[in-house]
């Protein structure tokens, strides 16, 4: 195959899937607006009303207004993390799945581009969109995240939302979702039921990891013989009375970064695989 051909493959991919690269692009700059506008126009409300508030006279709603604004943010983290989720959808119906279906991959293939080659182009391409959209949409969020600390009700850092979304696992989650949903697609051969499919393995995939990231890292026990009260920014995961007086089981904020990784290095080794087991059902269907 000529180097024109095998350059020219990247940009079949881009025209064929513009519409839904274009659509990842808005979505990235949407929430990074709309975090802007909470850090800037919500919190200022906040302060503006913490600062004219007369309690004595006035029946100020402080704690509900800082809540409101714990909520935007994270609206804007509910949204980043579970992008992997669209990322699914795509790469088990349109990316691949719609062409196995349509039988237009088969096409490409008489044509001097071997199935390798265009599966590793059909991949390429969205994992670089991901990867850069990831990469903006995490540090922005952190940043959001992080300007008004204090108002973060119930939605500390160990919250599942927030926990994917202020770190590398949101990349590795999107990646993954791309590996699985061609996976699928390369599998079923069909767009609707590989797009359901694939959507349920990422969700499935998710729910369990979330389940279990407690356990992830070595937790920290403390005993005491007066009832423990441990700060806010710490992730209890148990606590109770017994014979030798009261415990406390948790997981300290400095353990957000060891959690964190240890859940990206599984959710890659898990597209890793899904990538590998796709490649050799490819080449086991065409060779």
């Amino acid at each position: 195959m000529s180097t024109a051909v095998i350059g020219g493959l990247p940009g079949t991919v881009l025209r064929l899937h513009r519409a839904a690269l274009l659509a990842w692009g808005a979505f990235v700059a949407a929430v990074i607006v709309w975090l802007l506008y909470v850090t800037d126009v919500t919190a200022g409300s906040v302060r503006a009303l913490k600062e004219n508030c007369d309690p004595v006279h006035d029946l100020c709603n402080v704690p509900y207004a800082a809540y409101r604004y714990s909520q935007a943010i994270g609206y804007a983290g509910t949204l980043v993390c579970y992008s992997f989720l669209a990322v699914a959808a795509f790469a088990g119906g349109a990316l691949i799945g719609r062409e196995l279906e349509r039988g237009t991959a088969r096409v490409a293939w008489t044509q001097g581009v071997t199935p390798t080659r265009w599966l590793v182009a059909k991949l390429a391409v969205p994992a670089v969109a991901v990867t850069l959209g990831g990469a903006v949409l995490v540090p922005a969020f952190r940043w959001g995240w992080e300007a008004n600390p204090d108002w973060m009700w119930g939605r500390g850092w160990a919250f599942a939302d927030v926990f994917v979304a202020r770190g590398p696992a949101t990349v590795a989650y999107a990646l993954c979702a791309l590996a699985v949903g061609a996976l699928t697609a390369l599998t079923l051969r069909r767009a609707l039921p590989a797009l359901g499919v694939s959507l349920a393995v990422m969700w499935l995939l998710n729910l369990v990891l979330a389940h279990f990231r407690d356990a992830l890292w070595p937790t920290v026990t403390r005993t005491s013989e007066k009832r423990i009260v441990l700060p806010n920014n710490v992730w209890e995961v148990e606590s109770g009375r017994d014979a030798d007086g009261y415990y406390a089981t948790f997981h300290p904020a400095t353990h957000f970064w060891p959690l964190h990784l240890v859940e990206t290095g599984i959710v890659l080794a898990i597209a890793a695989a899904a990538t590998t087991a796709a490649f050799a059902l490819l080449r086991r269907r065409t060779g």
